[in-house]
């Protein structure tokens, strides 16, 4: 490592402080990092990994920290590329103040069958300059979203034995690079001006030791005043909102659970009551889940009724990466909330003040050839009933009052059923359903038409059009008249490695973006000042955790990475003024609520909250949204230390009663944004 004395270090990094083993890793990873937040376990110094994949379940770390003679190494082991799309395991570290530095790297490739260097000027992992070894090669390439473009390259014939000294020289525009200390590249690219954090990246086995970023004097003394300006400016942002005040705290016993939760009003009085599932496996991971306990609470914690047995142990009960069968919705408009549920093998409406049975309905038979459905493990269904995956509340039936149920099995059948339970229709699709297909009247009829994945079906379940996308599955769907400067509705869809999409409810794809996997998207007034509303994106699988910002149209905007997973994207009603906040988890220092800027504007108190799940939701009657986080055993409600208020703006925005992790949400000043009359097969 070549310390320049006439310079300052900004990091270094031998891994000398690393136990030789894993660097902290969810060796269960799933998708319940894309609506929780997950603390890998370990000690992992300053450095952040934000690449992962579903294949890597049971492969071990992508990293290990290795020791030979008395020297630590830090060794790159992933070697799968293309799942669910091309990825480059990355280690990051430092912020997007560091600019016109050196930095430098000591690497070995202990296989050639791949790529492997030192990114620089990162804006997060998948936008980011690398200076790398690859084929006999050197290069310099931009990485950004799914595009990863050659901006300069040169022979370089090396091998697998041999350490290389790579380094890299920015100053504004110009980038030199060199190896053993000979410049081997050299090129000019506004891309480098904008700075950013440093990281060692590698698709094949590689060592690495001996980091180091240093900077001139001036340099150094220009980023510390530029992390305290913003600070000062965060600040400022800050005294704009009320801070966060505690006002529930409660123990979920042994009933607690992950981000399967339900508010609603059971009595039939404004007093709002919390319903929480506990859920089981079967069979193959999340494909066949099914609820093994049902606990409705009041918001002081006093139970009001239970059906099943609630269990303690939240490593199998909590981690569920899909939706579950169950809603608090008033279904037959009494003016009392009911729970409906699958359980059993049945579908069951349950009085919501005291759980009794109502009504229930055994699941359809699953009577089609098993090698016909999508996403069925094994090509084989493993039961004779369908174990419903989600239930969504419908008005497929034209009533005044919505009293359809929509359920669902993973990946493939959806059901109608109407209020007495019988089905009315049966759809299966062709294409992967997604999560959570979304219901809503296009045509103005009185009756609702049905997203279903990437095709729209009509109230009767027949197909209107269909997208011409053949792959991959939506995960969250946002509706309403939200394009400035237009009175048509559009679909805004992020369905995994197809990316964020809007299209025309005339099936018209009008802008896409592939950003990776796009996993949550909203759509509010997060920029008060500007004409019209704002979409906000976040990715999962592969390069995780980046939020995409763009104008109504579909127009990027900013891009940032919190370096967390579990960011919510709800849009929060907070000041109560016209203006929507966006939620990210409930971390403290890089969580809570940000602005259209992605400025943090309202944080979490440093008080031991639970940061595991999030929610907005507003329960104490002034339209403004409370804040609940829980984790298996706590349940924190946070409420504006200046509130109640009265007469403050109140948002149409996504019910409740249709509650799911892969919901897309809104906030919109009326439901004219939710009122259409158009023509769906034009």
């Amino acid at each position: 490592m070549s310390i320049n004395k006439t310079k300052k270090i900004l990091f270094q990094d031998d891994f000398m402080e690393f136990p030789i083993g894993e660097f902290p890793y969810d060796p269960d990873h799933s998708a319940t990092g894309e609506y929780h937040f997950i603390k890998e376990k370990g000690y992992a110094g300053s450095w952040v990994n934000q690449v992962c994949n579903y294949s890597y379940n049971g492969s071990g770390a992508s990293w290990i920290i290795t020791e030979h003679e008395g020297r630590h190494y830090m060794e790159q082991m992933r070697i799968e590329k293309n799942k669910p799309h091309r990825t480059f395991p990355t280690l990051q570290t430092g912020d997007r103040f560091w600019r016109d530095y050196d930095a430098s790297v000591s690497m070995r490739r202990i296989s050639t069958k791949g790529c492997a260097g030192l990114a620089f000027c990162m804006q997060n992992s998948i936008n980011t300059l690398v200076f790398l070894l690859e084929n006999n090669q050197v290069k310099v390439v931009y990485r950004h979203k799914e595009n990863v473009s050659t901006l300069a390259e040169a022979s370089f014939p090396h091998d697998c034995d041999s350490f290389y000294g790579l380094s890299v020289s920015v100053h504004g525009e110009q980038v030199s690079c060199f190896i053993d200390g000979q410049k081997v590249l050299s090129l000019t690219t506004p891309l480098a001006a904008k700075g950013g954090k440093i990281g060692i990246t590698a698709d094949c086995p590689t060592q690495f030791t001996d980091v180091l970023v240093q900077t001139d004097s001036d340099t150094f003394a220009a980023i510390e005043a530029s992390r305290q300006a913003d600070a000062k400016e965060t600040a400022e942002l800050q005294k704009c909102f009320p801070k966060m005040k505690l006002w529930k705290k409660i123990d979920l016993k042994n009933f607690g659970t992950s981000r399967q939760v339900r508010f609603g009003h059971l009595t039939g009085t404004d007093e709002w009551f919390i319903v929480l599932a506990q859920a089981q496996k079967r069979v193959h991971r999340d494909a066949y889940a099914h609820i093994s306990c049902l606990t409705a609470i009041d918001l002081d914690g006093n139970i009001l009724w239970q059906k099943g047995e609630p269990s303690e142990n939240s490593a199998v009960l909590g981690k569920i990466s899909a939706d579950m069968p169950f809603q608090v919705y008033d279904i037959n408009g009494d003016g009392k909330d009911e729970v409906i549920w699958g359980e059993n093998f049945e579908i069951q409406i349950l009085e919501g003040a005291t759980g009794k049975v109502l009504k229930s309905a055994k699941t359809p038979l699953s009577d089609d050839d098993d090698k016909s459905l999508i996403g069925v493990p094994y090509n084989l269904y493993a039961f004779d009933r369908i174990n419903p995956d989600g239930i969504r509340i419908a008005n497929f039936s034209g009533s005044t009052h919505p009293s359809d149920i929509l359920i669902k099995d993973r990946y493939c059948r959806v059901y109608a059923l109407n209020s007495d339970l019988e089905v009315m229709w049966k759809y299966r699709s062709p294409k992967n359903t997604g999560h959570f297909p979304l219901a809503i009247d296009v045509n103005g009829d009185g009756h609702d038409e049905l997203l279903c994945g990437y095709t729209l079906l009509d109230h009767n379940g027949r197909t209107i059009w269909t997208l011409p996308i053949e792959v991959d599955h939506t995960d969250e769907i946002v509706a309403g008249k939200f394009v400035t400067g237009s009175d048509k509705g559009y679909f805004a869809c992020v369905s995994g490695t197809q990316g964020f999409f809007i299209c025309d409810f005339q099936g018209n794809i009008v802008s896409h973006d592939y950003i990776g996997h796009a996993q949550r998207v909203s759509v509010g007034n997060y920029c008060p000042e500007k004409e019209g509303f704002q979409i906000i994106v976040s990715n999962f699988w592969g390069h995780q955790g980046i939020l995409y910002f763009y104008d109504s149209k579909g127009n990027p905007i900013w891009e940032m990475e919190n370096e967390l997973n579990g960011n919510i994207l709800a849009p929060v009603n907070w000041k109560g003024d016209g203006s929507d906040l966006i939620l990210l988890n409930a971390d403290v220092k890089r969580g809570g609520l940000i602005d259209g800027s992605g400025r943090q504007a309202v944080a979490f108190p440093d008080d031991g909250h639970p940061t595991m799940c999030c929610e907005a939701i507003d329960l104490c009657g002034d339209a403004r949204d409370e804040l609940v986080v829980w984790d298996y055993h706590n349940l924190y409600i946070y409420t504006q230390e200046d509130g109640p208020i009265e007469n403050c703006y109140a948002p149409v925005k996504y019910p409740i009663y249709n509650a799911s992790n892969y919901r897309g949400e809104y906030s919109y000043p009326d439901i004219s944004y939710l009122t259409f009359c158009e023509n769906p097969a034009e």
